[in-house]
């Protein structure tokens, strides 16, 4: 599907160019923990209202908010999207699928589990096959799109919380930190630790700190 945006469209112009198109619920896909070497990849879908009143009130990618801005967006996201999922893929899964593969699943996941059956679905980067509705990849879609933005804000507080509670049970490596991120400070206590059963083998880092660890003991 082609279609022309203005420079200054906004946030929500794709959104808005959709539905001049015909579509009128525009969910947008994104995920959170893609390149973490620990903890489950998490995957959101949101479908945002078409009103003013709808629009988030300071909502960009989430990577640009503080975590309370994040915190407030997520809130507010879930008090105003006609619908919103979340799905995780757990580090076992990700291992056995791989990253990309599990990336793409997270993402066709989120979609189909939306109460409401979108129109038309915007994925942030990747295009997402099987979705049996018609779908759109957008660069840096979490800076240009108000649903993946969104959708870009639930993945990444819905995850941040899940490794801040990880970080409860496994407080020898930070993961309120980092966040499971190849970080040095979760390098440095994953070297000293061995990895624990949410790390992902298919990082290597993680690799070399098990066999680090074996040879040790």
């Amino acid at each position: 599907m082609a279609f022309v945006l203005r420079r200054d469209a906004g946030l929500y112009g794709y959104e808005r160019a959709l539905r001049r198109a015909g579509f009128d619920l525009i969910a947008g896909a994104d995920e959170a923990g893609r390149g973490a070497c620990a903890g489950p990849l998490v995957a959101a879908s949101v479908i945002l209202g078409s009103t003013p009143g709808a629009r988030v009130t300071g909502l960009k990618d989430s990577k640009l908010l503080t975590p309370a801005q994040r915190d407030r967006c997520y809130d507010e996201i879930r008090a105003k999207a006609v619908a919103w999922s979340v799905v995780l893929i757990e580090p076992g899964e990700c291992d056995r699928l791989g990253m990309h593969v599990a990336n793409i699943q997270a993402l066709r996941r989120a979609v189909w589990r939306l109460d409401i059956a979108p129109d038309f679905v915007l994925t942030d980067g990747f295009g997402v096959d099987g979705l049996g509705l018609p779908s759109l990849a957008v660069w840096k879609g979490d800076a240009v799109a108000g649903c993946v933005a969104a959708a870009s804000v639930i993945a990444k507080v819905a995850r941040d919380r899940i490794m801040r509670a990880a970080h409860e049970q496994w407080p020898h490596y930070r993961f309120d930190i980092h966040k499971g991120y190849c970080t040095p400070l979760h390098q440095e206590h994953l070297d000293a630790n061995g990895p624990c059963e949410i790390h992902r083998y298919r990082f290597e880092n993680v690799r070399r700190a098990a066999a680090l660890t074996l040879a040790s003991g």
